[in-house]
């Protein structure tokens, strides 16, 4: 879904990125993945960051909401594109992945087919993201990006970071693209409305478009990941009670940045 920018004078338009919200794999593409029904969904069910795309009130706030419209099993969007640069190409999670969540093999492939799926997924919509913030940036003079996530209560085995010590909010930052007010703001948000707080831990970073990463200081970014044991039953994928609530802080915390400054 997305929403007219309605930002005046005063105020930064947002996008939301969704990245990890979908459960999608075409046929073509399944047929390939080596895990029976039973294991994948069990992945899909461990992996996506469920209901990341309704937590937001597009509507209410005005901002853009951009989906990733398949499932991060068939080419993850935040990762960079050559596992050169990709520090969990290592565990077989690069941009397209190689290896489930413990580690057992996912599929096979060549460099040809990974390309090709590269060139079908990512590529669009990185394409997307970069033409959009094009627009902002020439229409409005700044841009503040939201990468908008999920994490479970408890580590995965192929995450960097063990520690069982789990906030219920991560805050993602970039040295370039995250001035201090906006992460400040961010922290003292949450903490105010009585969530546990930590900024990179578990995950660390915010999405930026690659035409504009580390070149444009007006294109502001900052992550956002919610802990699921929030608003989810994690065993069975359904929404919990908390969810409601999890979505007005969200849609609240959407409202506030718009007017944060340097």
């Amino acid at each position: 879904m997305e929403a007219e920018l309605t930002a005046d004078a005063n105020s930064i338009p947002i996008i939301v990125h969704v990245p990890h919200s979908a459960i999608d794999i075409p046929a073509d593409v399944r047929e390939g993945i080596l895990l029976d029904d039973e294991e994948l969904n069990r992945q899909l069910l461990m992996m996506t960051d469920w209901f990341t795309d309704e937590m937001i009130d597009a509507e209410r706030t005005g901002v853009t909401v951009v989906r990733y419209s398949v499932s991060r099993l068939v080419v993850d969007p935040e990762r960079f594109r050559d596992d050169e640069d990709e520090m969990m190409a290592e565990v077989g999670m690069g941009a397209v992945y190689t290896r489930t969540l413990g580690g057992t093999t996912l599929r096979r492939f060549d460099a040809g087919e990974r390309e090709a799926l590269l060139q079908r997924f990512y590529d669009p919509h990185h394409r997307r993201m970069n033409e959009l913030t094009a627009k902002i940036l020439e229409e409005h003079g700044q841009c503040l990006i939201l990468d908008l996530h999920s994490f479970p209560a408890h580590p995965l085995p192929y995450e960097l970071n063990q520690s069982p010590d789990r906030p219920d909010i991560c805050i993602g930052k970039d040295d370039f693209h995250s001035p201090d007010t906006l992460v400040v703001t961010a922290v003292n948000f949450f903490e105010g409305r009585g969530f546990a707080v930590k900024i990179n831990e578990p995950f660390a970073g915010v999405f930026v478009p690659s035409d504009f990463y580390q070149k444009e200081q007006c294109l502001r970014a900052i992550m956002v990941e919610v802990n699921r044991s929030l608003y989810m039953n994690e065993v069975t994928g359904e929404k919990a009670a908390g969810f409601e609530a999890i979505e007005k802080v969200l849609t609240d915390f959407a409202s506030t940045i718009v007017s944060v400054g340097d």
